[in-house]
């Protein structure tokens, strides 16, 4: 049998498992740690627009109506890109495509923008990170550390980790939450709900539903119906 084992990495395996083992157990300040490394990567990667250009503003005012205890140190962002999207992480880094603000209505940013807020404070983000980081552990591709989950991360590793969490898939019931919340929110901040039925609607003509930001999010049009629902019962 131990001839067998000749060829092994046996501090290869062991390292793997350690990282598997960490990966299972990051603590919320790993979490916020590899967040914060992931959204700068991704920053590093993108054009942003500057604060003062028109995005910039827009963004700004759109986001005074998103004020939340739930979620510490958002920091919102435009990304300057024709692609519709948008996503936050766990440590409040939000970004959103200009592409998404070019065919949206300040309320119906807000609303998307509650939603993605709405991962973050539900726990969804933090899960995601878990699944993203054990699943790279899993295939050896981080190393274990004594120094915390983050330590040994490279600029290639943290833009995979953070390539995963943007297109994270969330499961319907976690969809139906962020829906939700975003729409307490939006009510709280005395801000216009409808703005989150009409953007549902808008995305769900894109690709039949099927937009590169929504395409985990199913059934649009039964989403829009449901906060319809929701403004009829608080009228």
């Amino acid at each position: 049998m131990l001839s067998a084992c000749a060829g092994t990495d046996v501090n290869g395996m062991v390292g793997a498992g350690s990282a598997l083992l960490k990966a299972a157990t990051l603590s919320d300040a790993d979490v916020k740690s590899l967040s914060d490394q992931a959204c700068a990567e991704s920053d590093k990667t993108s054009k942003i627009a500057a604060a003062n250009s028109a995005y910039g503003k827009r963004l700004a005012k759109i986001m005074t109506g998103l004020t939340t205890a739930d979620v510490s140190n958002v920091n919102a962002k435009v990304y300057l890109t024709k692609d519709v999207n948008a996503w936050a992480m766990a440590n409040g880094c939000v970004r959103v495509y200009s592409g998404l603000m070019d065919m949206m209505t300040d309320d119906e940013v807000r609303g998307v923008l509650g939603h993605e807020l709405g991962h973050v404070a539900l726990g969804h983000t933090k899960n995601k990170m878990q699944v993203a980081y054990t699943a790279m552990a899993a295939r050896g591709a981080l190393a274990a550390s004594g120094n915390g989950a983050a330590a040994a991360l490279s600029n290639s590793q943290l833009g995979e980790l953070g390539e995963a969490l943007v297109n994270a898939q969330f499961s319907q019931t976690q969809e139906s939450a962020a829906d939700d919340y975003s729409f307490d929110l939006l009510s709280k901040n005395k801000a216009n709900t409808r703005g989150l039925v009409t953007a549902f609607q808008k995305l769900a003509k894109l690709d039949g539903g099927k937009s590169s930001m929504f395409s985990s999010h199913p059934g649009s049009d039964d989403r829009a119906k449901h906060i319809e629902d929701r403004i009829r019962k608080a009228g």
